[in-house]
């Protein structure tokens, strides 16, 4: 059998005496998108720095491709798009290369393009529309042209796991549909896509399946059934200690 693109089993993650992460389990399956919902302080940026191995949890596991978060970073398995990049913006680098960062974990040490290098960068320009954008200065994009640029780089490494952090945020209606078709190219080809989005409306287009979060994972399923404004409430309308169990219409969806 093919193992999950991601597998999370049980994990707890805490910053002193706060729980920011609490028992948590999810299993993503090769070709899934997979949209993380969730209030701010729920969860959602401390899930990712855990699946990436930045951060350790007091008890749990994660895998990435059946190999541990260590791993897994050493070999490029997954590939990170924040919701904003720390970038001198100033600095003179072009955009082929800020793709071509992408592939380092497939270079040798002194990280010099291969022509297997240069193909994965140039297809992944194309698949986000920056081809004709390749040489310009990182600094003279647009906050929208940026945004496909760091997506482009994801692309270019590979990675079975993509994890994408509002990638949506400051975009315009034209780069958010070509984003989310080329989100949905992604999982065709077999990879697995998880997006922490504020944009409810887009999940259904975008993800096979959504994660509601608040700490604890309190429901996995459908978009459709997932977005239901008292599944919602849950999240949403209920305080980030109150247990599932005890707040209204509890369920979770298998």
């Amino acid at each position: 059998m093919t193992a999950p693109a991601l597998d999370i089993d049980t994990v707890t993650v805490r910053y002193d005496t706060v729980t920011a992460l609490d028992r948590v389990s999810l299993s993503l399956s090769p070709g899934t998108v997979c949209g993380l919902v969730g209030t701010n302080g729920s969860g959602k940026s401390t899930l990712f720095k855990t699946i990436m191995g930045l951060v350790r949890p007091v008890s749990g596991r994660v895998s990435i491709a059946g190999e541990s978060t260590v791993v897994a970073r050493r070999t490029g398995a997954v590939a990170y798009v924040p919701q904003s990049e720390a970038v001198d913006w100033d600095f003179p680098i072009g955009v082929r290369e800020v793709v071509m960062t992408g592939r380092y974990g497939h270079q040798g040490f002194m990280r010099r393009p291969r022509p297997a290098d240069r193909a994965a960068v140039e297809s992944a320009l194309d698949r986000v529309g920056m081809t004709d954008f390749a040489t310009r200065q990182i600094g003279q994009l647009s906050g929208g042209q940026r945004k496909r640029v760091f997506v482009a780089r994801a692309i270019a490494q590979e990675a079975p796991l993509l994890l994408l952090d509002e990638p949506f945020a400051g975009v315009d209606a034209k780069t958010q549909q070509a984003l989310t078709a080329v989100i949905r190219d992604l999982a065709a080809s077999g990879r697995a896509v998880l997006v922490a989005t504020h944009d409810l409306t887009g999940l259904p287009v975008l993800c096979d399946e959504a994660v509601l979060l608040q700490r604890r994972l309190l429901l996995h399923g459908p978009p459709e059934e997932v977005l239901r404004p008292e599944n919602l409430a849950l999240a949403f309308g209920a305080s980030p200690t109150e247990s599932p169990a005890s707040a209204p219409v509890a369920r979770e969806v298998q």
